[in-house]
């Protein structure tokens, strides 16, 4: 008999701290640190570089690699490229955050690329960052979502089952209500708090968790990448019950002291899924 999701999830996390998964993270350098220690905090290890010469080295020994574009340039897209083809070609799931996708051409042109001409495992982003990989008119704010952006849950289901499909890859769209879709299985996580959006890099760090999964269990993409957002989504619920009024330095202590506690029974019994 299958088991329920929420043991499946369960499962992975535990593997995930036995394996110690590499994850190889070509990421921004404004949020570099964060994302190497939410790697650390959830059991797997971070290796963070972005040189084009060493890129394939470190491709060959990783279970996974993140590609986040929030603070592209020509020579870290050569280098995201090159990355990619060597992932590909070895089967390493290639996870991406096409962080401010619709603030240029240039950043548009790098994902429309690499979703078109290459295997991407998965893409984690917010309701704005979709929109605009599908050409949907958005109002993008840099790296936030819009104010304007933010719909209905079914509309957000209807985005990321609609670029599910397109590229066949599993697509995270984060927000008060996250939405995970491979094209045909659904499901949402309503754990929320409203100090996430408050401090910079939650969205890189919550897609530093879902490769970091993904990295753990590559046969259980779906999985992998509803755990890692569940994983952002849950533990801040409760570290922004633990800071209470502290303020969010508080609540950033908190955050990660909850996800480097996070284990099968917190999950079991607070997580807020459904699949629909």
């Amino acid at each position: 008999m299958q088991k329920d999701l929420k043991d499946r999830l369960a499962d992975i996390l535990e593997f995930t701290r036995e394996k110690n998964p590499l994850c190889f993270q070509i990421t921004n350098y404004v949020t570099v640190n964060d994302c190497a220690n939410v790697t650390l905090a959830i059991g797997a290890s971070p290796a963070m570089a972005d040189e084009k010469k060493e890129v394939e080295s470190l491709v060959n020994i990783a279970s996974s690699l993140y590609l986040n574009i929030g603070t592209i340039n020509k020579r870290v897209k050569k280098s995201i490229l090159k990355a990619t083809k060597k992932a590909n070609k070895l089967d390493i799931p290639v996870i991406l955050d096409p962080v401010g996708i619709g603030v240029s051409k240039f950043r548009k042109d790098l994902v429309d690329n690499l979703l078109k001409n290459y295997k991407i495992a998965v893409v984690r982003g917010n309701i704005s960052e979709i929109k605009a990989i599908l050409n949907v008119s958005s109002k993008s704010k840099g790296a936030d979502a819009s104010f304007e952006d933010l719909e209905n849950i079914e509309n957000s289901i209807k985005l990321a089952n609609k670029l599910a499909k397109k590229y066949k890859t599993v697509v995270a769209i984060t927000g008060k209500v996250d939405v995970i879709s491979n094209g045909k299985e659904v499901a949402t996580i309503e754990n929320e708090s409203d100090d996430l959006p408050k401090i910079t890099g939650t969205g890189c760090m919550c897609t530093s968790l879902v490769a970091s999964f993904c990295g753990a269990k590559k046969d259980m993409i779906f999985e992998a990448t509803v755990l890692g957002v569940l994983t952002m989504a849950l533990n801040g619920e409760l570290a922004t019950i633990s800071s209470k009024s502290s303020g969010l330095g508080t609540f950033y202590k908190e955050l990660f002291n909850k996800i480097s506690k996070f284990d099968r029974a917190i999950l079991l019994s607070k997580a807020k899924i459904n699949l629909v």
